[in-house]
């Protein structure tokens, strides 16, 4: 989260490898088909209303954005997609000028009545005010918000005034089209980190009115984009299948690894060159359990994987590729991915809540209650780091030097702090109660698959020790997810995916405005916003990192997150997938993958 990172569950119970058998290859000329299993169900398909890693994924091989990141450089860069050269600024960074592709067009739709659909500029107008339309209550409007465009928030606050339709039609200084191929953003305020914003495809993407307003209400069911491939085939949260976008533009293969970089060199002389997409359909299932998603891997029913914790040590035992997957031609990567697990507490709870000194060292002390090396043996089977602070990996604003307590473990000072704020056990029951009298009972929101389940056996371990009590609360992610935005859930843990350079994002989960849509804690501090707003405006250096400093000792200090771990993630990949690299802050490489000789009805 400008949050524009997202939410995700980590998903992940060792078990012995069959032994391979032969099958027989996909005929020549035969549809090239990319299998993918998700651990968790998507939401939906309309970019304006998703945050959630699965939803996006899908999405952003659906859509275009101006910009893209480059697949294989690193550090990261952006590349122009539908865009003609990079975007222009002004020298305060406040007006930003796109130039757009002549000859992008939409896939072909019933809501086109029959007539080819170019994408011009005046689409992306109409995408970027669909995310301050009150009807659509989109999760990322005060990301959208913060980038400050010019008479957008006033075109919304009109609406939401008048009681009105949000007003499509009136043109506002800050989003122009200033021909069918130029797009002109006008910003209140510095922004010199706005391009960012512009490469990302999952969200930001081109949505044709059109196609709104013809789909009404199940939109959500209807992408239509200009990106690579189109939705073929949804069965909720079952089975997702794309293809290939006929209308898809000429593009080729390329990227522009560094010198020395000798995998992404290598990734790029076997692929340069090549017509985009490669594969024809890509099949998406939704496969919750760890063990039965790792399987469809084994049995080659999918092409790459993401190992589950519970068989990183069959998969990849120390970092590794398992000798049997050698064997077997099957490539292996373990990379440390810009993702940071978290509890949360909600400040709005009458039991954990609150800024007073007794709700502050209760939430301190269930962090130190917490034994987070303990965690990463058991749950992560050692593919994590601890986190000290929301911000992950690769960010702007992570340090790997800064300590919080966020990973001590200290039950003895856990129990002090409760004891020296009232929270004791007065009855005699072994828990303890609030300071009022109260009973002390915490609801935690939690999922049925197996690695929730080893969480919360982990959680309850831990706040036993200590004499709190806790019970847990199943229900499916994205009912969670729902809860939480609506501030209905009192505690819940969640894992966050970065979705650019900007470290800012993870600490908007924090910031007042994103109540009820990225700041799942409903955290409000004058304070804190005012270091948030300070770290847009300010540029790359030293005095926009001593903020970052500021804006992470704050959240340390009134303790509405835990940040419990960074995480290392194993992917393994059958010896016929090509062309694939671990992603950092996008989502869409499927279209730039091969899968060539891969076998059906089999087990490679």
């Amino acid at each position: 989260m400008k949050r524009r990172d997202t939410l995700a569950l980590a998903g992940a119970a060792a078990l012995g490898l069959p032994a391979a058998a032969a099958a027989p290859a996909a005929s020549p000329g035969a549809a090239k088909v990319l299998r993918v299993a998700f651990p968790v169900a998507e939401t939906g398909f309309d970019p304006v209303r998703l945050s959630d890693v699965y939803s996006v994924t899908v999405t952003g091989h659906i859509f275009d954005a101006a910009y893209e990141f480059d697949h294989l450089a690193r550090p990261v860069k952006l590349r122009p997609r539908v865009a003609v050269g990079m975007p222009e600024h002004s020298a305060d960074h406040r007006v930003w000028t796109v130039r757009l592709r002549p000859g992008v067009f939409f896939s072909d739709d019933p809501a086109f009545k029959g007539v080819k659909r170019e994408l011009t500029a005046q689409d992306f107008v109409y995408t970027w005010k669909r995310f301050a339309d009150p009807v659509n209550k989109s999760p990322n409007w005060s990301t959208v918000d913060d980038h400050k465009i010019v008479g957008l928030a006033a075109l919304r606050s009109k609406a939401l005034k008048d009681k009105q339709p949000f007003d499509y039609d009136t043109e506002i200084a800050g989003l122009r089209a200033l021909d069918r191929y130029t797009l002109q953003y006008t910003l209140e305020a510095p922004r010199p980190r706005f391009a960012e914003a512009l490469a990302i495809s999952a969200t930001y993407g081109a949505v044709a009115r059109e196609v709104v307003e013809f789909y009404g209400d199940k939109i959500v069911e209807h992408p239509v984009g200009t990106g690579a491939y189109r939705l073929a085939e949804w069965r909720r949260s079952s089975r997702i299948v794309l293809e290939r976008n006929p209308n898809y533009r000429e593009a080729y293969w390329d990227a522009d690894p560094a010198p020395d970089d000798a995998e992404g060199q290598a990734i790029l002389a076997r692929m340069k060159g090549r017509r985009l997409p490669i594969v024809d359909r890509v099949e998406i299932s939704i496969i919750e359990a760890s063990q039965p998603r790792w399987l469809s891997f084994v049995n080659a029913q999918v092409d790459f994987l993401a190992v589950p914790q519970e068989f990183a040590p069959v998969a990849m035992p120390g970092g590794k590729l398992a000798p049997n997957l050698a064997k077997r031609g099957v490539q292996g990567w373990k990379v440390l991915v810009p993702t940071t697990q978290m509890s949360f507490f909600n400040m709005d709870n009458p039991v954990v809540g609150g800024l007073e000194p007794h709700k502050v060292a209760l939430r301190r002390a269930i962090w130190l209650a917490q034994d987070v090396d303990r965690e990463i043996r058991l749950a992560y089977r050692g593919l994590a780091m601890p986190a000290q602070s929301l911000i992950s990996p690769y960010t702007s604003g992570y340090d790997p030097r800064f300590k919080s307590e966020a990973s001590d473990h200290d039950p003895a000072r856990a129990r002090a702090l409760l004891d020296l704020y009232g929270y004791i056990d007065r009855n005699g029951d072994g828990w303890r109660e609030q300071p009022d009298g109260q009973p002390l009972v915490l609801e935690w929101a939690s999922q049925a698959d197996q690695l929730s389940r080893q969480f919360d056996e982990l959680l309850k371990k831990a706040l036993d020790a200590i004499g709190i009590q806790v019970v847990f609360k199943v229900a499916q992610w994205p009912e969670n997810l729902k809860a939480a935005r609506a501030g209905k859930l009192m505690c819940w843990r969640v894992g966050s995916s970065a979705t650019s350079t900007d470290g800012q994002d993870a600490l908007r989960r924090l910031y007042g405005p994103e109540i009820g849509q990225g700041n799942l804690a409903r955290f409000k501090l004058p304070a804190f916003d005012e270091v948030c707003d300070r770290l847009s405006a300010l540029p790359d250096g030293p005095e926009r990192e001593a903020a970052f400093d500021r804006a992470k000792r704050i959240a340390v200090a009134y303790a509405p997150y835990k940040a419990h771990v960074h995480q290392y993630v194993d992917v393994v990949a059958h010896r016929w997938v090509q062309g694939y690299r671990r992603p950092l802050f996008w989502y869409d490489v499927w279209h730039l993958m091969d899968v060539e000789g891969a076998p059906r009805n089999g087990v490679a």
